[in-house]
C-alpha cells in the first residue's frame, strides 16, 4: 500500500465524514486524486465500509482485563456459544496458543470483574484460566463488522 493510501485512511480513521476538499488539503494533494485513490481502496476492498461510532462505543469500563481460558476436549465451540452471551465481554477472540480463547472484559467494579470471572470459571469445560487487568490503553482501533479497522 502507497504512503498516500496510508495517510488516507489515517485520516478517515481521525474523521471518517471529512470531505474530499478537507481531506485533500490535510494530505496536500488534489481532490480528484483523493476521490481515485479512495475509490481503488474501496475496489481493491482495503476500505470495506464507514462505521457510526458512538459515545458509548468508546467509554471506556473503568475495570477491563483479559482472561485466558483453557478448555476441555472439544468443547470450545460450545463454550464460545455462551460466552457470547456475557454482556460484559467486549471481545471473545479463538487463539491458537497455550489458550483456547482469549476474552476481553469491562465492568464498572472489580466486585462485578470478579463474578464475570467466576461465572466464566464455573462453566463445564473451563479447565484453566489466567487473568490480566489492563492498566492503561495507548491505542485503540475501531473494527467495522467485518472485523477491519474502521
Amino acid at each position: 500500500m502507497h504512503s498516500l493510501d496510508e495517510a488516507l485512511i489515517v485520516a478517515l480513521r481521525e474523521d471518517a465524514r471529512a470531505s474530499l476538499s478537507d481531506l485533500a488539503a490535510t494530505l496536500g494533494v488534489s481532490r480528484a486524486t483523493v476521490r481515485n485513490r479512495l475509490a481503488r481502496l474501496r475496489d481493491d476492498g482495503d476500505i470495506v465500509g464507514f462505521t457510526v461510532v458512538t459515545r458509548a462505543d468508546v467509554a471506556a469500563d473503568p475495570v477491563r482485563g483479559l482472561m485466558m481460558i483453557e478448555i476441555e476436549g472439544r468443547g470450545t465451540e460450545r463454550i464460545t456459544r455462551i460466552l457470547a452471551g456475557f454482556a460484559q465481554l467486549r471481545a471473545v477472540h479463538s487463539t491458537n496458543g497455550r489458550w483456547d480463547v482469549i476474552v476481553e472484559i469491562g465492568t464498572r467494579t472489580l466486585e462485578e470483574f470478579d463474578e464475570v470471572l467466576a461465572r466464566i470459571r464455573k462453566l463445564e469445560g473451563v479447565v484453566a484460566s489466567e487473568t490480566s487487568l489492563l492498566l492503561k490503553t495507548r491505542k485503540t482501533v475501531h473494527t467495522t463488522a467485518y472485523g477491519r479497522s474502521a
